[in-house]
């Protein structure tokens, strides 16, 4: 049996037609720049997203880098986020000018630890530092702990950006002035919400993409310029932008995807279930392997919350290299992500020597399963009962 890590086909084959009509109509409009398209699709997903508005860029790398820009964060500056992520969470922040300031992770999660994170901000604040903002990454499809998170934005005075990219829909629960829980989604709590709409999130197009979500009046309009080379009006610049703009290809794509994507998350949580009993069945669970943790699962009301949307089913297990190995050779589609933490990278060799023990940690020990919505019930089976027989065959410590 071949079971793929990821497997867009058979959402396609659904969609084909759909997607080939509304593709023929933006051909025929000889309208290839924004449009009325692009502007549909900011509308609906910042409706979905809680958020008042959305800005269509071309990418969720070019979502950060915009935010950046429109904020005005450059030489000196510094933003906080953890080293546990894909590289283009600090890559944005290092095209400004600016200095990553990394926070480790929680052991649980993945996502940033509000503790080290205030412990940062009081050493930044000692040192005065220019914090200009705090950057909380929603990893794996669940929200980072945004409650703990905007209190010390509040207390510290700094803006808060949401990386988004692999959460859209995900919500997590903050608590109101009065004590009282409301469930808010990723980008609808910071002052942006950067998502991505490469193919293989749970929203993707059929090329690169991404949105920026924001409350602020004021600063959307600052975005929209940074979107197109800073210019407002047309071919006046009072600040340096760049090409940043969605083009209405991929916008009629998402547009007709968004409609399904409620239901390829629950299709997805499904699975997650499904494995979950399975691991359990065989043995498994716990020991050795380690499943993902849903942080806000026990919070009043989760389970009628998309409290996280699996765009990736993380494991945790003793012997990573050599089970991926063996996954591989036995046709089963899997991913270290991530196998270097981004404080250990070749082109930040100033921060080489710092120490994150559990975001390390977690780069030595994850490994994410196959887990996109047609998954079948008998390839879950297949993956579970081939890493069972892998560890049957090793004597663990």
């Amino acid at each position: 049996m071949n079971v793929p890590l990821l497997d867009l086909g058979p959402q396609i084959k659904t969609l084909r037609n759909d997607i080939i009509q509304a593709v023929t109509k933006v051909i025929d409009s000889t309208q290839y720049i924004l449009g009325p398209e692009v502007t549909s699709l900011e509308r609906d997903v910042a409706a979905y997203c809680q958020a008042d508005f959305g800005i269509g860029v071309s990418s969720g790398t070019d979502a950060l880098v915009m935010t950046m820009m429109a904020m005005g964060i450059g030489p000196g500056d510094k933003v906080l986020t953890t080293p546990y992520t894909f590289f283009a969470t600090i890559g944005a922040v290092l095209r400004v000018g600016a200095k990553p300031v990394f926070v480790d992770i929680d052991q649980e999660s993945f996502n940033m630890d509000p503790a080290a994170l205030e412990d940062a901000l009081w050493q930044e604040r000692n040192a005065n530092s220019r914090i200009r903002a705090i950057l909380p990454i929603h990893l794996f499809g669940q929200c980072a702990d945004m409650d703990r998170i905007l209190k010390l934005a509040r207390k510290y005075e700094v803006p808060v950006v949401e990386d988004a990219a692999q959460a859209i829909g995900a919500c997590c629960p903050v608590t109101d002035d009065q004590g009282n829980i409301e469930w808010k989604k990723a980008g609808s709590m910071g002052l942006t919400g950067c998502f991505s709409f490469f193919p293989s999130k749970n929203l993707g197009g059929i090329g690169d993409g991404g949105l920026v979500t924001t409350n602020d009046e004021e600063f959307v309009e600052i975005l929209r310029s940074c979107r197109n080379h800073g210019a407002n009006p047309k071919y006046y610049h009072s600040r340096v932008g760049g090409n940043f703009r969605l083009d209405p290809v991929q916008a009629v794509v998402l547009t007709i995807k968004l409609r399904h994507l409620e239901q390829w998350h629950d299709m997805r949580r499904a699975n997650s279930r499904i494995y979950r009993k399975l691991f359990m069945d065989k043995g498994l669970f716990h020991a050795p392997v380690e499943l993902p943790v849903e942080s806000f699962a026990d919070v009043p009301g989760a389970e009628e919350q998309n409290h996280h949307i699996y765009n990736q089913f993380i494991i945790r297990v003793p012997d990573r290299d050599a089970l991926r190995s063996y996954l591989h050779a036995h046709s089963i589609g899997c991913e270290i992500y991530y196998p270097l933490c981004l404080h250990q990278q070749e082109c930040v060799k100033d921060y080489n020597d710092q120490v994150f023990p559990v975001a390390e940690k977690a780069a030595r020990e994850t490994l994410a399963l196959p887990i996109y919505p047609e998954l079948t019930e008998e390839q879950i089976s297949f993956v579970v009962d081939t890493i069972a027989s892998f560890y049957a065959s090793i004597s663990l410590p």
